[in-house]
């Protein structure tokens, strides 16, 4: 069965940067309440003319550009996303035509959070069947559209942008002493608690649970984490990096801890970043590789988690 591997990866943030200390001047917080809490600095916000598709359009070239191919190359988009407010065209669709590609497939995956492991694991799975050879997977989320910019225990967390990798047929992967480009997903939810996370109503806000997210991320999910690399062939302390969505400095820091990665880098994009939901692991991931910090081929775990309280994570080569 042929594989599947990652061979390059692009990001995109909006130029505008809002500061702890611009925040302190919206809502009752500071730089100090911030920090200690969830440890963001800084998040990047869209303005009304960056839709989530532009965004995710951006990623994507980027990442194409990197990888030696042309739009019309692509197969399959799959577009990781909870903030298209538009049913129809998809996410998916509207960047497919941005880019100018062929006649690709188009789908829109909606897990919040877990969103980029779920369209990866798609899109390794839509490959290893034979219905692709070359997938665009993009996370890309405008969470300043639904904060609640009253709310200063939620909207302080929130940032935009989007993240996308190039994944390509790789018919050696299984013969590869290294294994796979694109390992097994570890996938799952905790439905009776889905209500921890929430994007509803109209206009739609973000709301959470923040301590009962923070307990189940904290421990419940390292071990899970470590199933991820048994199924992988792995063990944690050979990874070379550990991406774990960007949800609080409080979760990655204890989580990544108790995996027992002690060799790896651990992305902590979120000091700059904020939340940015889908988009935080890839775009993570490719600001790794731009820096040089992971190198080529080397493991690297990706752990996605949190709304509809769902985890999704594989290990990969690294592009």
């Amino acid at each position: 069965m042929t594989g599947s591997r990652v061979v390059a990866l692009g990001h995109y943030q909006p130029a505008k940067v809002l500061t702890n200390d611009d925040l302190a001047a919206m809502v009752d917080t500071s730089d100090e309440w911030i920090t200690s809490r969830v440890g963001i600095k800084t998040r990047h916000v869209g303005g009304p003319d960056e839709p989530v598709d532009e965004m995710a359009a951006h990623a994507g070239a980027k990442a194409l550009a990197a990888a030696g191919l042309a739009p019309a190359d692509i197969d399959l988009v799959l577009v990781a996303t909870s903030t298209a407010i538009d049913r129809s065209p998809s996410m998916a669709a509207r960047v497919a035509a941005r880019l100018g590609m062929g006649s690709p497939a188009v789908m829109d995956i909606n897990v919040v959070c877990s969103g980029f492991t779920h369209a990866l694991a798609t899109a390794d799975h839509t490959i290893r069947a034979g219905a692709a050879s070359r997938a665009l997977v993009i996370g890309a989320d405008k969470m300043a559209d639904i904060a609640d910019w009253t709310d200063r225990s939620t909207c302080v967390l929130l940032g935009d942008g989007a993240g996308a990798a190039v994944v390509t047929a790789d018919p050696t992967a299984p013969d590869t002493p290294d294994g796979p480009g694109i390992g097994p997903v570890l996938w799952g939810s905790v439905p009776e608690m889905g209500n921890a996370v929430r994007i509803e109503g109209t206009p739609p806000r973000f709301a959470q649970e923040g301590q009962s997210v923070y307990r189940w991320a904290t421990t419940q999910l390292p071990p899970i984490a470590r199933r991820v690399c048994e199924k992988a062939g792995i063990a944690p302390e050979d990874l070379a990096a550990v991406v774990l969505h960007q949800a609080n400095l409080r979760i990655i820091e204890p989580v990544a801890r108790k995996i027992g990665a002690v060799n790896a880098v651990i992305a902590r994009d979120v000091v700059d970043s904020g939340n940015t939901s889908a988009a935080s692991i890839p775009m993570a991931l490719s600001k790794l590789v731009e820096r040089g910090e992971v190198a080529s081929g080397a493991p690297v775990l990706l752990f996605g988690f949190g709304g509809n309280l769902s985890y999704a994570g594989q290990v990969i080569r690294c592009p």
